[in-house]
């Protein structure tokens, strides 16, 4: 969802700085690439006890999610092509969401952007042991899907989120971050790379 779907690195880059200096913590410049992927158990952990901030896990990620849902509220940063591109593979085949957000995150965004209807499934790093790049949430959908991770494919835009597919052994599709962009080692384990969301099609996913 975070990058693919939405452009919302920023976003969840902004808040969690200013919730880490507003409540006297530690903001270091390498925060953001390292939490990227990490489920909530691990991102709040680290923010707690990495960055300083002095709040209970449960309450560090109930501020952000807050902030970034009132966030979304007034101004969901789609990428370009994003709702497009879902709909044109929700009409051909069975779409699940694994995302590091949150589920309430989650369920925001899809409702603000109309698409709450395209997946089967939605699944949260909260709700598995470990977030990306361990398969876990990955693994966890293809469960819900009852798909066959050699019958599937992820689209991804972080390294973390390709490591992920690829250890579940699915099929990959790269859009590259423009931020927070893979490497190309990483990059390599994908099966298609594309430049944007608005190229992908049913065509272009690999067979």
């Amino acid at each position: 969802m975070d990058g693919v779907i939405v452009s919302s690195e920023e976003v969840w880059d902004e808040v969690r700085e200013d919730l880490v200096r507003e409540r006297g913590g530690r903001w270091v410049p390498e925060a953001h690439p390292t939490m990227m992927g990490m489920s909530t158990p691990e991102w709040t952990a680290y923010m707690r006890d990495g960055l300083g901030v002095p709040m209970p896990p449960q309450e560090i990620v109930a501020e952000v999610e807050r902030r970034l849902v009132a966030c979304y509220e007034a101004d969901l940063p789609l990428l370009p092509g994003a709702v497009e591109a879902v709909r044109r593979l929700a009409a051909v085949c069975p779409l699940g969401l694994a995302s590091s957000s949150t589920p309430g995150l989650i369920a925001a965004v899809l409702r603000i952007a109309g698409l709450a209807d395209a997946f089967r499934v939605t699944v949260s790093s909260q709700e598995v042991a470990r977030g990306k790049p361990a398969p876990d949430v990955y693994l966890r959908a293809l469960d819900l899907l009852g798909t066959a991770p050699a019958d599937a494919v992820a689209v991804e835009d972080s390294a973390a989120g390709i490591r992920a597919a690829a250890a579940a052994a699915m099929r990959v599709v790269a859009i590259p971050n423009r931020i927070y962009p893979p490497s190309d080692e990483d990059l390599a384990l994908a099966d298609v790379v594309l430049e944007r969301i608005a190229d992908l099609t049913p065509e272009a996913l690999p067979g």
